[in-house]
């Protein structure tokens, strides 16, 4: 018999003032939670600071439960440019980290990512939350920022296959209408 060694995955969803993440093993087609929590930041201090927790954070987490592959959520455009660059930096910090550690990094947008774990790209926050509970079998709802980490592992040990695209995966289109 062949014994099939777990992948662990390292899910990051970045953010100036609380970057989550999540950990859990993929095991065939089975996924166990192994961890999960925030780094935070203090708000009012200055953003060279801010990133450097993110990052030693990080690198710490990494150093100790030493993943074999990093999925971090991308950013999307804000109304807000500042926002958007700021956010932007945090997640450069959370790429850094995993890079030292010569991990390969996958990235997946909030769209991917809540299109594999709730099978709707436009889920909300607490619906993101129950699905990752219900999959990885927790007994309570993870907070909200390492939910979406987790939720951006499950994505990745998925393949970043979302649940919906399966029904639609045997059609075509052909010259823009689908066959």
């Amino acid at each position: 018999m062949i014994a099939v060694l777990p992948m662990r995955i390292l899910g990051i969803d970045p953010g100036l003032r609380v970057t989550g993440f999540g950990v859990l093993d993929k095991v065939g087609q089975k996924l166990t939670y192994v961890t999960s929590g925030c780094i935070r930041t203090e708000q009012d201090g200055e953003l060279p600071e801010r990133i450097k927790t993110i990052l030693e954070g990080l690198c710490q987490l990494i150093g100790e439960i030493k993943p074999q592959q990093v999925a971090v959520e991308k950013v999307f455009v804000n109304v807000n440019p500042q926002s958007t660059l700021l956010l932007g930096q945090a997640r450069g910090a959370a790429i850094c980290a995993a890079v030292i550690s010569s991990l390969p990094v996958s990235e997946y947008t909030a769209l991917q990512v809540k299109q594999a774990v709730v099978g709707n790209g436009h889920a909300r926050k607490e619906q993101v939350q129950e699905m990752v509970r219900r999959l990885l079998r927790l007994s309570g709802d993870p907070s909200a920022d390492a939910a979406d980490a987790l939720a951006c592992a499950i994505c990745h040990a998925h393949g970043g296959m979302g649940m919906g695209q399966l029904a639609t995966r045997s059609y075509r289109m052909k010259r823009g209408r689908l066959v």
